[in-house]
């Protein structure tokens, strides 16, 4: 009896896939990759997991694909003894921080193909301890598949490793194996994590999970976090370690999603009061958690995450917690509405529908920035037009073209209130607003706090109107010789200035505008004046006598975010080094050594009001 052709096709496919997985595992043709497991109260790396893929180019690369094949082809033990060699391996070459995260089957104590001592060999060649170590056992994989018993697992515990169950709340074991194992470790599933922010029987289980885990004195980690709204949650909720592409992705090269000061301050802080400006005026201020599909996903999950979030027009689409695209509500919409649609595509993929045009917007992008980006598109895409707000690359949340709109309009209004009438800079309010956000970030920066020498002779010979053309003059050089994505100018008052400097280039900027100062003010002068290099004007003791030209004092502070508390402290240690570079005459800058205000006092410096 013949066979069938499409049964010969799959015999034919079963044979050129066990080929390709044999010759991945006797060529080691496999690399592994990190993802950052980070505690959520500090924003330190605990450590790494490894997560394994084959050749990219190839159908096994994707490790779902890896391990099913070798468990189809009876060689999934000998596939994991190369994938626990080769993270370690790696893991060691890399000198990654904190400890490693081996995903490891239960059942593979009771293979034959088990090597003892074969770890410990590999860790002692690499110095790695052992305490780095945390074997994970996933409840996907049922623990006493092969009769393991808790005495198997010991075996690992004695040789020194930590223990973790991996994917809590995927299966029906999970308390059981949690009782008879007491691991050190336990991560809950994704599925209990992702948009846990607006589903209350989620945050209950979790709140259940966290109080077990106190009890039993084993630390909790929520995989799968992608939203700063789950982050909030869940630090709220006192979780202690986390995992997600938003924290980091699985790279060979493995970085941080997240800055940790900002995990640990910034987001935190913020949520419930009204942002610094540092914040506000960038494209992080428009985030809005969207949950994420993957192109092989089904339109299915997308048409509930429409249906759930009726005022979303798009879900974005990412691979490895990049954007490649979207899936726009009004296509899906057309898609389903005709005769049988959704009958006919629901089952789909998402990469039918999706599309690439979607506009990628780093998150600390100025808000000015991202609205010249959005004109530059063509007229008949704006209404269509989302933004997908990303950090570092990894996926932040979505925003809308409203948002922006509103956003920009509440900073124009609030600019104009606080800004001063004559050179249209930030005033007092918006100056201490971003010095406050900018300590509460902990960033480190210098406030250049720049001042005119002889102002008020020189006002008072030519004029209100000639004086100023002055200030204006100051004004217009320091917004020239700044960076405006990343530097703050401000006009206290009168002639006083101050910058805050994030760039590095700091010094070569205030040296570029007191020379441009220099030059630029002369043509203010009559020429009989700059002649003598001065005017002659009544001092305040009624007596007549000589006012060099002017020039610029600028007293410039790099201040301890960890020590200063608040605008008050930064605003005291400009004033004083203002002073000091006023004390040394003409055009000087002046970098003050004190960094915090308690040094002030105790070197005995007489701090003025």
């Amino acid at each position: 009896m013949g066979v069938e052709p499409q049964f010969a096709q799959a015999i034919e496919s079963e044979l050129d896939e066990l080929e390709l997985l044999t010759g991945i595992i006797q060529q080691e043709c496999l690399y592994p990759v990190f993802q950052p497991i980070v505690d959520l109260n500090t924003g330190e790396c605990l450590g790494h997991e490894a997560l394994i893929r084959g050749p990219s180019g190839t159908p096994l690369h994707a490790p779902y694909r890896l391990f099913n094949a070798a468990i189809r082809h009876h060689l999934l033990h000998r596939l994991e003894l190369l994938c626990r060699r080769r993270s370690i391996e790696c893991f060691a070459a890399q000198s990654l921080s904190g400890k490693l995260f081996l995903n490891v089957s239960a059942s593979l104590l009771s293979s034959p193909d088990y090597q003892h001592g074969f770890t410990i060999e590999l860790l002692q060649a690499l110095g790695i301890p052992q305490e780095n170590i945390v074997i994970e056992l996933s409840e996907q994989h049922p623990f006493d598949n092969h009769g393991l018993t808790r005495s198997a697992v010991e075996h690992y515990r004695q040789m020194g490793f930590r223990i973790a169950i991996d994917d809590l709340g995927s299966g029906y074991s999970g308390l059981k194996l949690w009782a008879e194992l007491q691991p050190d470790y336990v991560k809950i599933d994704m599925h209990f994590i992702r948009m846990i922010d607006r589903d209350s029987v989620k945050r209950e289980f979790v709140r259940s999970i966290c109080n077990i885990g106190r009890t039993l004195h084993c630390n909790i980690i929520a995989e799968g976090i992608e939203t700063l709204e789950e982050l909030h949650t869940l630090q709220e909720m006192g979780v202690r370690y986390g995992q997600g592409f938003l924290l980091g992705r699985p790279l060979q090269d493995p970085v941080m999603g997240l800055d940790p000061l900002t995990i640990r301050h910034g987001y935190l802080q913020s949520r419930g009061g009204e942002r610094g400006s540092a914040e506000s005026d960038i494209a992080r201020a428009l985030v809005r958690s969207i949950p994420s599909v993957s192109p092989e996903d089904r339109l299915l999950e997308v048409s509930e995450i429409l249906r759930a979030l009726p005022d979303v027009g798009s879900v974005p689409v990412l691979v490895d917690g990049e954007p490649v695209g979207v899936v726009r509500r009004s296509d899906l919409l057309e898609l389903f509405s005709a005769q049988y649609g959704r009958a006919l595509y629901e089952q789909k993929p998402v990469s039918r529908l999706m599309r690439e045009d979607a506009l990628v917007v780093p998150s600390d992008m100025p808000l000015e920035r991202v609205s010249q980006m959005i004109t530059e598109q063509d007229a008949a895409e704006l209404i269509h037009q989302e933004l997908i707000i990303v950090q570092d690359g990894c996926y932040l949340g979505m925003a809308s073209l409203r948002d922006l709109l509103k956003r920009i309009t509440e900073l124009k209004i609030r600019n104009a209130r606080y800004s001063n009438p004559l050179t249209l800079l930030p005033g007092n309010v918006p100056i201490n607003r971003e010095i406050d956000a900018l300590l509460n970030h902990a960033t480190d920066f210098h406030i250049a706090y720049f001042d005119l020498n002889h102002f008020k002779p020189f006002n008072d010979c030519y004029g209100y109107s000639r004086g100023d053309q002055v200030i204006r003059l100051l004004g217009m050089l320091l917004s020239n010789n700044t960076s405006s994505d990343v530097d703050f100018v401000g006009h206290v008052g009168g002639d006083d200035f101050v910058v805050l400097f994030r760039s590095r280039q700091w010094r070569s900027s205030c040296e570029q505008v007191v020379e441009q100062f220099r030059q630029r003010v002369r043509e203010l002068y009559r020429a009989h004046d700059l002649e003598s290099g001065g005017i002659w004007s009544i001092d305040r003791k009624g007596e007549r006598c000589f006012q060099p030209l002017l020039s610029l004092a600028v007293g410039v502070v790099h201040p301890d975010p960890y020590k200063c508390s608040s605008y008050h402290e930064v605003a005291e240690l400009a004033a004083e080094a203002k002073k000091y570079a006023k004390h040394q005459g003409g055009d000087a800058i002046y970098l003050s050594p004190q960094r915090h205000l308690s040094q002030l006092w105790r070197s005995g410096v007489q701090i003025s009001a």
